[in-house]
């Protein structure tokens, strides 16, 4: 009688093992690198000065001194306090008026019996290809009142006695900076509203033509549903863009100090004075990564109120 031979368990796994793909480390660390030399560290760095001073010549640890001085003296808080209003009235501004005529401009653009779409879709979006610095200048130079071309073509239409020089009062100068973010940028959410769109499968939208749907019926209770996702992603774009990247048109059109009498100031250039100092103020290095941790936090809740929130909350209704 013969017995088949058997190979003992010997308690290792013959498993075939996956390979190590190390080639998507050598991909990934250039990105890796840049993003932490100039993201990373700068944001690690402000959060560890903001808890330093000088005080009588030397460095000394303070702890969250910074904070309170920032959130309680009057010189610091007066400005921080201006600088957080103005950015959330930027931001709802962008919210209300920017984002609604990306949609509708989108909505417009995604109809395919439209003629001339790709020509539309260039003539909005070239804006944002312009430099800030340009956009400031050549704006400045229209809303002039000795100089500009706003004056003479409002008398021209009979409305002469409605001008007013905007970016010059108190009351209107941030409105009008707001308008002009809005004229340069609208083309960014546009794209992506018109790239969301684009996405809604065609058989949906054949079965909402059978059910008697049709022309804006359908974009309302069909399409506006399906890219909510996207309407999520651009409202926490404009949160972050309008937080951080709002600087560099106030700055050229209104100067460091944003004026009239601040007005227009905003976390961007509250952090510019402070940490590099502007006319008679002196910079402070401690002081300024104080602000700069403050505009990280205020960014930190917003996103994580929208990734917490407000995503899941839309994925679940789409899903």
């Amino acid at each position: 009688m013969s017995t088949s031979a058997e190979t003992p368990d010997s308690g290792v796994s013959l498993r075939r093992r996956t390979p190590i793909r190390w080639y998507i480390l050598v991909f990934l660390a250039p990105a890796t690198l840049i993003y932490t030399v100039f993201a990373i560290y700068p944001i690690a760095e402000s959060l560890r000065l903001s808890l330093f001073q000088v005080e009588s010549g030397e460095r000394s640890y303070v702890g969250f001194a910074n904070y309170a001085r920032l959130m309680s003296e009057p010189y610091w808080a007066e400005q921080f306090w201006n600088a957080f209003k103005n950015n959330v009235l930027l931001f709802l501004l962008h919210m209300l008026i920017q984002n609604p005529i990306a949609l509708a401009l989108a909505a417009m653009l995604s109809v395919p019996t439209l003629k001339g779409a790709a020509t539309y879709r260039t003539i909005f979006f070239l804006p944002t290809l312009l430099s800030v610095v340009v956009v400031g200048f050549i704006w400045q130079l229209i809303l002039s009142p000795l100089w500009g071309v706003t004056p003479a073509f409002m008398n021209f239409i009979g409305a002469g006695s409605f001008f007013r020089p905007w970016l010059g009062l108190e009351t209107s100068a941030l409105v009008t900076v707001t308008l002009i973010s809005i004229w340069q940028y609208v083309g960014i959410p546009m794209m992506l509203f018109y790239a969301a769109l684009l996405n809604v499968p065609e058989e949906t939208i054949e079965a909402a033509r059978i059910d008697g749907l049709s022309g804006w019926s359908i974009f309302w209770k069909i399409k506006l549903p399906l890219i909510l996702p996207t309407l999520g992603l651009v409202g926490i774009l404009t949160y972050i863009g309008n937080f951080t990247a709002s600087f560099d048109l106030i700055y050229s059109i209104q100067g460091g100090l944003a004026g009239p009498d601040g007005s227009t100031d905003v976390m961007g250039t509250f952090l510019f004075r402070t940490f590099f100092g502007f006319q008679s103020q002196l910079g402070d290095v401690y002081m300024g990564a104080t602000v700069a941790s403050m505009l990280f936090f205020i960014i930190l809740v917003g996103v994580g109120t929208y990734l917490f929130g407000v995503q899941r909350r839309l994925q679940r209704y789409t899903s």
